[in-house]
């Protein structure tokens, strides 16, 4: 069985803007997305920056106007079974969450974004989903988590947030979902996110900090003895049992050894016991780019070839930003990143996104 996370960078400037992409058939970049989903044939799959829309099955108009197409010479794929759900991007708060005197602004939102459903997750799979048992941790506050990472100003040492703003702020800044897949009488819980970027703030490092906090969520409920003061927006609380498999996949916008992340945020979940992270993605087209752009690439500490993220040489360089992440009791068979090299298959393609797909291959 084949999994995969993919940022496709569709979070658009617009809202409805996706859906009137998603009713056509030649979308340029649709086009390429799909075309590297028939190349790779996941069986469960994480779309991230997918907007959101309530109003509309955005996964059917997908399937049925893309993906039900061979694309430049692959075999078409079907995808029974998907799901999506509320995001915190783009919904106001009422806040200044960015202290700069106003409540308005796209910073102002629970989670960055201009529209509500801005940069969202969309959820495909092969294989049943448990609707009914599905959990979401959209409105779970951070103030709840014990011993978070509470911005301060590093010049008064004070608290960034006014007490009666932290109090409210919510933990996710888009959502954490745990998807349960029925595979051949199996449950494997897909456990998926999206945190902040760790950047685009100032010293006190508010964004830095709600990334690490936002993981850390995923850490701790995998964790019986650590998932206590977890309350899903069902009011169910507590996490996984000792005994559950799952999967941890999304963008999650840290990398082990280069970028801005914070307090080594990944290592919660890559050097986590219940994580089997042995088998770390990878591509030959990484290596290539990361050669070809050199800049901020040149100074970086970590494995070009397990990079996920092409980015601005000048300023950030590529990144391994992308996971797959196991619990111990799965079967990983292998790995890797769909970034072919210039002359591969599927090289024409890479530019639909600047993330790329990460798969893995597992037995339950």
């Amino acid at each position: 069985m084949r999994l995969a996370t993919f940022n496709i960078a569709s979070g658009l400037s617009k809202a409805n803007e996706l859906d009137k992409k998603l009713a056509k058939q030649d979308d340029p970049q649709l086009l390429k997305i799909a075309a590297i989903i028939q190349k790779t044939r996941p069986d469960i799959l994480l779309l991230n920056e997918f907007d959101f829309n309530p109003e509309i099955d955005q996964a059917a108009l997908l399937q049925r106007n893309y993906l039900a197409y061979g694309q430049s010479g692959e075999k078409a794929i079907e995808y029974p079974y998907h799901w999506s759900g509320a995001v915190n991007t783009g919904i106001n708060s009422g806040l200044d969450l960015d202290n700069n005197g106003k409540t308005s602004g796209p910073a102002d939102a629970w989670g960055f974004g201009f529209f509500p459903g801005q940069y969202g997750m969309q959820v495909l799979s092969r294989y049943p989903i448990d609707k009914n048992q599905i959990r979401s941790f959209q409105k779970l506050r951070w103030t709840s988590m014990p011993h978070a990472l509470k911005p301060v100003d590093p010049e008064t040492g004070k608290a960034w947030y006014p007490q009666a703003t932290w109090i409210q702020l919510r933990l996710s800044s888009k959502s954490h979902w745990d998807i349960p897949i029925t595979v051949e009488n199996t449950t494997l819980h897909f456990l998926v996110m999206h945190p902040t970027p760790p950047v685009f703030d100032g010293p006190e490092d508010r964004n830095g900090r709600r990334n690490h906090d936002e993981i850390r969520l995923f850490a701790d409920y995998i964790d019986p003895q650590l998932s206590t003061w977890i309350i899903d927006d069902q009011g169910q609380s507590g996490g996984l049992q000792e005994s559950s498999l799952f999967v941890i996949a999304g963008d999650l916008n840290a990398d082990p050894a280069d970028g801005d992340s914070s307090y080594k945020a990944i290592d919660q979940l890559t050097q986590h016991p219940r994580i089997n992270a042995s088998c770390v993605p990878q591509s030959k087209g990484a290596v290539h780019d990361n050669q070809q752009q050199a800049g901020m690439n040149l100074s970086h500490q970590g494995n070009p070839a397990a990079d996920t993220g092409k980015f601005n040489p000048k300023y950030v360089g590529n990144l391994r930003l992308d996971y797959l992440l196991p619990a111990r009791q799965v079967t990983v068979k292998d790995c890797g990143v769909f970034w072919p090299a210039p002359g591969q298959s599927g090289a024409e393609w890479i530019d639909a996104s600047d993330h790329h797909l990460v798969w893995m291959d597992i037995s339950l």
